[in-house]
C-alpha cells in the first residue's frame, strides 16, 4: 500500500513494524516510539534521521526514517486537548482490524505531518483515537497499520488521517522515562479516566473558569492520586499536571 504521509511526501507500507513499546508522556500529552533516553539522545536521533519534526514555532507530529534504508525508526504524536463528544466517539469504527506493518519513505526528504485535532476516547479509556477532524468518521477507514505495539496509523483514501493507542494506561510515564513493566493497578485505570477528564475539554475549560463543581472534582482527584501508594510510577505521571492545575486554580 502506498501512503501520503504529509504534503507531497509518500511512503510504502512494509511488513516490519517497530518493536519498541510506546511511552505515553502524560505531563507532555504525547506518545513517543523511540529508544532515546533523554533530550541529548533525542537531538542526536533527530540529526541522524529525516522526516517530520518540530521546527521553531512549528510543532507537528513526528515520523522519523533512517536515511540509508528509508525505513521508519521512530515516531511521536501529540494528543489534542479537544475531547470529542461521546456521540462522536461512538462512531469510531472498529474495522478494519489492525495489521502490523512498518513504513518506507519513497525518498530521503523532510516533510510536515499535521497534528490531529480531535481526541476520541473509548469507554473506560481502553483506547485513545486521535483524528485529523471528525469528518474522517463519515467514511470507512481503508486500513489500520500497527507500526508499534498498541499504536496504529489510520488510513483513509491513501492518506494518514489519525492514529490510535490501545490500553494507554499501560504505557504511562513522564518525559523520556521507560514505562513500568508491571501491569497497571485497577485503581490507576480509574484515576487515569478521571485525569483525562480534567486535562481535556470541556472539564479543563470549566477548571480554568473556576466553576465550583470542576474545582471540587480537581481537588478530589488530586487527593486520590496523592493517597495511592501502589503503581507509583504511573501515578506520579498522572499527578504532575493535576498538581499544577491544583496549584494554579486551587483558590477555591
Amino acid at each position: 500500500m502506498k501512503l501520503t504521509l504529509g504534503g507531497d511526501r509518500n511512503g510504502t507500507v512494509t511488513d516490519q513494524p517497530l518493536h519498541i513499546p510506546p511511552r505515553f508522556d502524560f505531563p507532555g500529552q504525547c506518545v513517543r516510539i523511540a529508544e532515546y533516553a533523554d533530550v541529548v539522545e533525542w537531538q542526536r536521533f533527530l540529526a541522524a534521521t529525516f522526516g517530520s519534526q518540530e521546527w521553531l514555532w512549528d510543532d507537528p507530529d513526528e515520523l522519523r526514517f533512517d536515511p540509508e534504508s528509508l525505513e521508519l525508526v521512530g515516531a511521536g504524536f501529540r494528543l489534542p486537548y479537544e475531547s470529542a463528544p461521546a456521540e462522536e466517539c461512538a462512531r469510531v469504527p472498529t474495522t478494519p482490524p489492525v495489521r502490523p506493518g512498518g513504513l518506507r519513505a519513497d525518498e530521503a526528504r523532510d516533510f510536515h505531518l499535521e497534528t490531529t485535532s480531535e481526541l476520541c476516547r473509548a469507554p473506560g479509556d481502553t483506547a485513545l483515537t486521535c483524528l485529523r477532524d471528525l469528518d474522517v468518521l463519515d467514511e470507512p477507514l481503508e486500513a489500520r497499520i500497527g507500526i508499534a505495539p498498541d499504536v496504529a496509523l489510520l488510513v483513509q483514501h491513501g492518506t494518514v488521517v489519525g492514529w490510535s493507542l490501545t490500553d494507554p494506561v499501560r504505557y504511562l510515564t513522564s518525559g523520556f522515562t521507560p514505562t513500568s513493566p508491571h501491569p497497571p493497578a485497577s485503581a490507576t485505570r480509574l484515576l487515569f479516566t478521571a485525569c483525562m477528564d480534567i486535562v481535556t475539554t470541556p472539564v479543563l475549560d470549566e477548571v480554568r473558569e473556576r466553576k465550583p463543581s470542576a474545582l471540587s472534582h480537581l481537588r478530589a482527584v488530586h487527593e486520590a492520586l496523592r493517597a495511592q501508594h501502589e503503581d507509583r510510577h504511573r501515578v506520579e505521571a498522572l499527578l504532575s499536571p493535576i498538581a499544577d492545575l491544583a496549584e494554579d486554580y486551587g483558590n477555591w
